[in-house]
């Protein structure tokens, strides 16, 4: 089953200059789908018409040859032929307020879930219970620990709204758990690449090089103190020469001067190199150079973390902390180690949400107060890495198994089948509970008709009966005065929703003889254009060509 790709570049790429997981995943998804899915032809939905092209070029740039359909925002009823509309993000409750100009029936919508912790995702997901998305939209949750996250959201304002107004139903979409997938060929590297790698880190034959790839943000990623920690710890007691390789970006001078002072007075018997990890040929050396991945995660921006099946599928041990969706993928003690980790109960962080909601925090620092109360088991970790550290066996084994499942689970050609299934069962879900979905007139309260909103504004309101006239005494006088006027710049910037020439002329050659009723004005156009000319009239009695008559 095909759906039509909601596109902006931004979202599908990793050269930007602040990368983030979100974009990796958007530009991994998309080579995913034009690697593996069984559709005829390709459907994209666009803001801006350069994004198209964007959109065909990469197409081609991978090989296929389909006919790529556009939709745009003037297009949008093409959707129903499409049946589904996938957006790279959790926000499609408004795009079910946009659907709703057309009828909930008549498109299904697919989202996912990145970051859950930003005011911007909770206020997207707390406001599905109130926006009008259907039994046939999904949000996609990429790991169960997310999936639990946003329950605990949609409850929370589900109990508000109870509170409050007493809300006894609620509609809402369908939370699968498909995880993210990756290319594992990308992960693929020869002994050869591997010891140019090395060469380029400047690391012997000898040296154990552990590997955190992943942007280099204490207060918003993975505090690296509790790895610092460890590795020091492990260092001293296996006697080992340890490289760390920190391949990602800081946010700025103040971060990367932090990741220094701390690395410097907590691990000192570690060589640590930073290298960036928005220029592919860097990441490249840093996955074929590595030995063991690490990524101790205590933040809860995360959701999923994709570098863990990534350092998988490159055949590395992994160290990773018990957290959020690197439980799914990580399995202790066969593809590396789960290190435990500690967070306060419920009721303990109140002051954080007060302090972020009233704006006294930025979301970085809520999220940096929140990591900090969250504690990863140095220890438990010291003792993985010297496990790893003494046996080249156990790091060839669990490196092999962590492959292995990469590949059977979280590569593309397995993940974007999950994706086609998900979508045809939404129409199926569409196609039965659709039938009888009543059409509002209202379908958007805050976006209503002007002329129902503000309807108590104007002295009178036109209708079928309002009486019309010529100003002019004949009407192809009025239709050159039309002329003249419609080239005015103040005129003009509206012409989107004015009448055509012609149309002008049959209104005016209506209105001519003598006062005739508005709908009897308009009765000589198109059936299909009569409401859109009897609106225009109000434009021509604006442009003094009409009257109004007692």
């Amino acid at each position: 089953m095909n759906a039509c790709i909601f596109y902006h570049p931004e979202a599908y790429t990793t050269t930007g200059p602040r990368l983030m997981g979100r974009n990796a995943a958007g530009e991994s998804f998309l080579r995913g789908f034009f690697a593996h899915s069984q559709t005829k032809e390709f459907w994209v939905k666009v803001q801006k018409t350069e994004h198209a092209s964007h959109f065909a070029q990469k197409l081609q740039l991978y090989g296929r040859k389909e006919t790529v359909k556009v939709v745009d925002r003037n297009s949008m009823a093409a959707l129903k032929e499409i049946g589904v509309v996938y957006y790279p993000g959790p926000g499609i409750g408004k795009h079910s307020l946009h659907r709703a100009f057309f009828g909930h029936g008549l498109w299904s919508l697919c989202g996912i879930t990145h970051t859950t912790s930003s005011a911007a995702s909770m206020d997207a997901l707390t406001a599905l219970i109130t926006e009008p998305v259907q039994p046939w939209d999904a949000l996609i949750c990429t790991s169960t620990a997310v999936k639990n996250n946003v329950e605990r959201l949609l409850q929370a304002q589900v109990d508000y709204l109870n509170s409050r107004l007493g809300i006894a139903r609620m509609v809402l979409p369908q939370l699968p758990i498909i995880p993210l997938g990756i290319n594992t060929q990308d992960f693929v590297f020869t002994e050869q690449k591997k010891l140019e790698a090395r060469k380029i880190l400047r690391v012997t034959s000898e040296s154990l090089v552990v590997l955190f790839m992943g942007r280099l943000s204490f207060h918003a990623k993975a505090h690296p103190l509790a790895m610092y920690q460890a590795l020091e710890k492990a260092v001293q007691k296996s006697g080992k020469d340890v490289v760390l390789v920190e391949c990602g970006w800081h946010a700025n001078e103040y971060i990367a001067r932090a990741y220094e002072e701390a690395a410097r007075l907590v691990c000192p018997s570690v060589r640590v190199i930073t290298l960036d990890g928005r220029k592919a040929e860097d990441r490249h050396a840093a996955w074929a150079g590595a030995d063991i991945f690490c990524s101790l995660s205590d933040n809860i921006q995360e959701t999923f973390g994709i570098v863990p099946i990534e350092a998988m599928a490159a055949g590395l041990p992994v160290v990773v902390s018990d957290w959020d969706g690197y439980r799914d993928t990580v399995r202790d003690g066969i593809d590396g180690f789960c290190i435990p980790t500690l967070m306060p109960g419920s009721g303990l962080g109140g002051d954080l949400a007060f302090r972020h909601a009233l704006d006294i925090d930025t979301y970085d620092m809520y999220c940096g107060h929140t990591c900090s109360l969250v504690a990863v088991e140095v220890e438990a970790a010291a003792k993985a890495f010297i496990s790893l550290f003494q046996s080249t066996e156990l790091r060839r084994k669990m490196g092999d198994a962590g492959r292995d499942r990469a590949i059977k689970h979280y590569d593309w050609s397995v993940i974007i089948p999950q994706y086609e299934a998900l979508w045809n069962r939404l129409n199926e879900i569409r196609a039965v509970q659709a039938i009888n979905l009543p059409n509002l007139s209202r379908p958007w309260p805050a976006r209503m008709d002007p002329f129902h909103a503000f309807g108590n504004y104007p002295t009178n309101t036109l209708t079928e009966n309002t009486l019309l006239g010529l100003v002019d005494n004949d009407a192809e006088t009025a239709f050159n005065r039309a002329i003249a006027l419609r080239k005015l710049t103040m005129i003009d910037y509206a012409r989107d929703i004015l009448l055509t020439d012609d149309e002008v002329r049959s209104v005016l050659i209506a209105a001519a003889d003598s006062p005739r009723r508005a709908v009897e004005i308009v009765a000589g156009v198109a059936l299909q254009r009569q409401p859109f000319v009897f609106r225009n009239l109000i434009w021509l009695l604006k442009l003094g060509l009409l009257k109004i008559y007692p």
